[in-house]
């Protein structure tokens, strides 16, 4: 029977409509993440067979995608764009209605199913429940279905710089990520270990084991027609060992002429000349909203005493900013230039909360989202000190979401029943929750593969470690209230979805 949960629980909100007693009233489908509201009705639901079909209504032609895609996944046929019949799935676009673009509903009755939402994206997202609700159920139950995300940005990261993933598991994740409703997916593609996409700038950065720019476009175009976007990130000023081997010139060293592990030296006006190329390059490839710039781990400011340890750097320092200047200043100034070179490309920028420091006579331009991961190294703070200066948070909180290889490299691999019960997006840093009313300032956030010891895990290990701990981050960032489906119910569900 449907029922109406208490305050504060995500399972569906229900009630109860007039209809024919001839079957009991419908149960919400079995998704995850889970719908957010349905109304129950009486009726057989719809499930696909022969004569059933998929639709789109006429003005509603951007949808075809969609129709074809999922007429192949219910193993039903698409028609195109004609007037629905009995038994026949409706895909439509309502501009009209009122919502996000990735709100939606599905309404279930008399044998059909009419799914709508204002944007195409809402329209995709039915078709998810629809599909789900399919292969847990049999059926989609009758009744309608309104549901929304409570963040606008959910998301998986990889790290293909340690360790190389190829197209096909990449594409893998994102049919897996489009099912579960999250819309990001973060290639950190740089890093002391590995160079991993084609370049034609710079050709000697690259690694052996690299993806083309071919199989990257169709990554990319496979995650355009799933409604996710592809966040690349070239972290920097630290984190540029593979760059930096063909480019000694360019490696920051101390006073002592000793070399710093994947730094780059920020004094050095080549060195802005060299990572603004790749970034222009990719940014060519990469041409979706977002752009995560890194900014963390700068190893010049790791040092006891980084003034000491680079004079050269403290002396430019202070002839730019001042007798107060520091290198943090330095650090800072760079991460705004390159958020320069990519801002009138239109991108949408992040960097990594331990890149935000404070105290300082340069502050990191006020539009790049804070990306945070920890509380432990050099230069992070207190998620609310961030917040409090108005900025705009993504939650990577490296206590539950951090999937590190090499396990108990520091971190322990996160279970999903962990995230599930005890994580939301205000838990920023440790399991501790921010105030609520910071809560409009979080965008969303990310689960994280880390190749730390990348042979730890094959591919398909990875992708088996990560199945149930994603599904619990994308119930959690889809609608972060107490479940009321138990773990162990979840779980069931997960495994029977294909999880």
């Amino acid at each position: 029977m449907g029922t109406t949960p208490s305050a504060g629980t995500s399972a569906p909100r229900s009630t109860a409509p007039s209809a024919s007693a001839t079957y009991p009233l419908s149960t919400a489908p079995a998704t995850i993440p889970a719908v957010r509201t349905h109304e129950p009705a009486r009726g057989p639901g719809w499930r696909p067979g022969p004569g059933t079909g998929v639709v789109v209504a006429r003005g509603s032609e951007a949808l075809a995608d969609e129709g074809r895609l999922l007429a192949g996944e219910l193993k039903t046929v698409y028609r195109g764009v004609v007037p629905a019949r009995a038994g026949d799935v409706e895909l439509a676009l309502d501009t009209a209605r009122k919502g996000g673009p990735e709100s939606y509903t599905v309404r279930t009755s008399g044998g059909r199913v009419v799914i709508s939402g204002p944007a195409e994206a809402g329209v995709f997202y039915g078709t998810r429940t629809l599909k789900q609700a399919v292969r847990s159920g049999g059926a989609m139950p009758e009744g309608l279905v309104r549901d929304a995300p409570g963040r606008p940005q959910r998301g998986l990261m990889v790290d293909t710089a340690r360790k190389n993933f190829t197209a096909a598991w990449l594409e893998a994740r994102l049919r897996e990520m489009a099912d579960l409703k999250l819309n990001q997916l973060g290639l950190h593609f740089s890093d002391d270990q590995g160079f991993r996409i084609e370049s034609r700038t710079h050709p000697e950065v690259v690694s052996r084991e690299h993806l083309t720019k071919a199989e990257v476009r169709r990554v990319l175009a496979l995650a355009d027609s799933l409604h996710i976007t592809v966040v690349p990130e070239i972290d920097s000023p630290g984190h540029l060992g593979a760059v930096l081997a063909p480019h000694p010139e360019l490696q920051l060293k101390d006073a002592e002429g000793d070399p710093v592990s994947g730094a780059i030296d920020i004094g050095n006006p080549a060195s802005a000349r060299l990572v603004d190329q790749l970034l222009r390059e990719y940014a060519d490839l990469f041409d979706g909203a977002y752009w995560h710039l890194g900014g963390d781990e700068y190893q010049a400011l790791t040092r006891k005493n980084p003034e000491a340890s680079f004079p050269e750097l403290a002396a430019l320092a202070r002839q730019k900013y001042g007798p107060e200047g520091r290198i943090q200043d330095l650090a800072t100034a760079w991460v705004n230039d390159r958020a320069a070179v990519l801002r009138p490309l239109g991108r949408k920028l992040r960097a990594w909360n331990d890149g935000f420091f404070r105290g300082g006579v340069v502050t990191v331009d006020k539009d790049i989202t804070v990306a945070y991961w920890t509380g432990k190294e050099i230069g992070a703070r207190p998620p609310e000190e961030y917040l409090a200066e108005g900025r705009k948070v993504l939650n990577f909180n490296d206590e539950y979401l951090y999937y590190v290889l090499g396990e108990p490299n520091e971190f322990f691999y996160p279970t999903g029943q962990r995230i599930y019960e005890q994580w939301t997006p205000l838990v920023l840093r440790g399991t501790r929750p921010v105030p609520a009313k910071y809560s409009a300032q979080i965008l969303g956030g990310s689960f994280a593969i880390w190749c730390d010891l990348a042979q730890s895990q094959t591919p398909e290990e990875i992708a088996r470690g990560i199945a149930l701990p994603l599904r619990a981050t994308a119930q959690k960032l889809w609608d972060p209230r107490t479940p009321t489906r138990s773990w162990q119910d979840f779980e069931n569900l997960a495994n029977r979805l294909g999880g």
